[in-house]
């Protein structure tokens, strides 16, 4: 059942003023439906549907992650990667983001500045090689976010580790995040913590 959004909501995810989107309403450039009350509601899919007339399909942000600063090989693989990608599809880059963080960590420097391009509809869509690269947590949610923006994420591998290898990985993730709050990510006690975690992991 398709989802019908208030004035106020619409307005929002088009970027425009509700007395605009009112005026485009009475234009017929948008279809929406009047409630018993005398409202309008604006169904999801017109929503989509405008978005992707107005949004810059070609523009595209490369984002690229690592955990530590000892995989910045496979850092610059992956944007090599994305880039034959992009060169290959016909997309503009726009720019090429990075972290060297956690997966888990949310606060990072390249995630904020996606979002704020994602925000300002400067661009079409988000390459990635797998989707880890991004977030180890919520990838659907994000998704769905970027999506209500009128952006693509194109995800181009799926992940080739064993769900018990994806599980593991998890496991050390969320480990060592919670290990470097309390400690300090490069304190001592942070990484005996997480080698403790690895050796019973290996042990099992």
């Amino acid at each position: 059942m398709e989802r019908y959004l208030r004035r106020g909501e619409a307005a929002r995810i088009l970027g425009v003023a509700e007395l605009t989107l009112y005026r485009w309403t009475k234009e017929g450039k948008i279809r929406a439906v009047r409630t018993p009350g005398g409202e309008y509601r604006y169904p999801e899919s017109e929503i989509y549907r405008i978005l992707g007339e107005r949004r810059p399909q070609n523009k595209a942000v490369i984002y690229a992650r690592v955990s530590s600063a000892d995989q910045k090989e496979d850092l610059e693989r992956q944007i090599e990667v994305l880039r034959k990608f992009a060169e290959k599809e016909g997309l503009e880059v726009l720019e090429i983001i990075t972290d060297i963080a956690s997966g888990l960590n949310r606060k990072r420097k390249g995630l904020k500045r996606l979002f704020e391009l994602v925000k300002k509809r400067e661009i079409g869509k988000v390459l990635i090689t797998y989707k880890d690269r991004l977030t180890r947590f919520g990838y659907e949610l994000m998704e769905e976010f970027f999506k209500s923006y009128g952006v693509d994420i194109v995800c181009l591998y799926k992940q080739s580790k064993t769900p018990h290898e994806e599980l593991v990985e998890d496991l050390i993730s969320i480990v060592t995040s919670f290990a470097g709050k309390l400690y300090g990510m490069r304190s001592h006690k942070a990484k005996k913590v997480v080698e403790s975690v690895r050796a019973s992991i290996r042990d099992c």
